[in-house]
């Protein structure tokens, strides 16, 4: 499950148009029992063999709390691989890896992506130019 902008751009560049990946965001205004609330509401669209990885921006922030909160309470933690400090390389690795490896390879490999995916982006320019960069 992710946010929808994610969720677009995923679809666009995988080419997975399914209907096994779901989206979900804090809206504007939204309180945390309200997006509960409304979370509660994809889960029965889960079939009982299906496992549920789960990307948030944030660690510790109010959507992914609140929703490891619903995942407990309805008895699918054991079913669930969250991850937090979402960006879309991060959940491109998960969606198409999530058919041919286990949670435990799956987590193991958007680990290892996540910190290689880390750089610093710098431009080098010629001392004393005046373009613009």
């Amino acid at each position: 499950m992710l946010a929808n902008g994610i969720h677009d751009a995923v679809k666009m560049l995988s080419g997975n148009e399914s209907d096994e990946i779901r989206s979900f965001g804090l809206l504007r205004d939204m309180g945390a029992d309200e997006f509960a609330v409304e979370f509660r509401k994809i889960l029965p669209e889960l079939g009982p063999e299906d496992e549920i990885i789960m990307f948030a921006d944030i660690v510790g922030g109010s959507p992914l709390s609140t929703a490891a909160n619903v995942i407990a309470e309805e008895g699918l933690l054991d079913k669930t691989l969250m991850i937090g400090g979402m960006n879309l390389p991060l959940v491109l690795t998960g969606v198409l890896s999530k058919d041919d490896m286990t949670f435990d390879e799956i987590k193991t490999e958007l680990l290892e992506d996540a910190a290689a995916g880390l750089k610093v982006f710098s431009v080098e320019t010629e001392a004393g130019a005046d373009d613009d960069i």
